[in-house]
């Protein structure tokens, strides 16, 4: 049987087939409103982000990603927004045990990570205000602090 016929008759399996993507948990607060709206058309706020990725074995090779996100919006330390944002996405991972936990770690948040700063963007400005879009976040760097962090443990 020739290679070629072989992959016919049975198909490999994509190492990532991503079943379904949702917002776990949405909360924004704006904690002086409508006062801050004037300021923040006139004024760029402070932003902070945070960002941590978790993950969840659902069943053999199927998994939860969730990419949880914590954004401030200050000016001068007056607080402008508050947004907490857990988005996931449930995702059947076919790659070799060694390569698991960069996969769920680092490609599937790349996957998930467009569609998580949608949610943000539009949140923010339907809630009145300017547009903000969230600058690519190195998963990859994120992935070897958590190592680091968790070797030095």
């Amino acid at each position: 049987m020739t290679e070629e016929t072989q992959n016919k008759n049975h198909p490999q399996m994509p190492a990532i087939v991503m079943n379904s993507q949702y917002v776990k948990d949405l909360s924004l607060e704006i904690p002086h409103a409508p006062q801050v709206f004037k300021r923040a058309a006139q004024e760029r706020p402070e932003v902070k982000i945070d960002v941590e990725v978790k993950t969840e074995k659902l069943e053999d090779n199927l998994f939860n990603v969730s990419l949880n996100f914590q954004i401030n919006g200050n000016f001068s330390n007056e607080p402008l927004f508050i947004l907490e944002l857990s988005y996931a996405g449930v995702a059947m991972v076919n790659v070799p045990a060694e390569h698991l936990e960069p996969v769920l770690m680092i490609e599937i948040p790349r996957l998930l990570f467009p569609f998580a700063r949608s949610v943000i963007t539009n949140n923010l400005v339907d809630a009145g205000l300017p547009p903000f879009m969230i600058n690519p976040i190195d998963f990859v760097g994120l992935y070897q602090q958590r190592k680091q962090a968790a070797n030095a443990n």
